[in-house]
């Protein structure tokens, strides 16, 4: 079976938004994104926002538990070029786990709550658990780096 064509694999709280559907999906040229969140694959709310946003820049999107996006990447034809996104670096840990094979993580928003600090100014807190999963992805031959918008400097975690 062929590998899955994932052009890019992100993590953001906020998911799919303006940034996300017009700048990282151009500049990826996916034609899929693929939103990886067991909250989110039931909310049609959130989902009715987010293909707004797909639509409006002419992408596909799909909306997936992550054991579903586990099960059925490597279904994918290999004319899509996928962009996965997941709001925490937990979730992304467990499709990297769970057999996804992503070989990159950019990782975008991270929002400020109790027990976070900052890790880059642009909107990026972690705690020990984000910095031990992003060690987790490392040691899986996972390329993690920051990029807040695609032309901006990388900084690798």
């Amino acid at each position: 079976m062929a590998e899955p064509n994932i052009v890019l694999a992100r993590i953001d709280n906020r998911l799919v938004h303006g940034q996300v559907g017009n700048a990282w999906a151009g500049a990826s040229e996916a034609n899929l994104i693929v939103v990886a969140d067991d909250e989110c694959s039931h909310d049609e709310v959130q989902k009715s926002v987010m293909k707004m946003t797909a639509d409006s820049v002419g992408i596909g999107i799909r909306f997936f538990s992550l054991q579903k996006t586990i099960d059925i990447i490597h279904k994918a034809s290999p004319k899509q070029h996928i962009f996965i996104v997941c709001k925490t670096p937990d979730d992304m840990l467990k499709l990297i786990q769970g057999g996804v094979p992503i070989k990159k993580v950019n990782v975008g928003n991270m929002h400020v709550k109790p027990g976070k600090r900052v890790l880059h100014e642009a909107h990026v807190y972690v705690d020990d658990k984000d910095m031990q999963d992003f060690e987790a992805m490392k040691s899986n031959g996972v390329d993690v780096y920051i990029q807040i918008a695609p032309g901006d400097k990388k900084y690798t975690i």
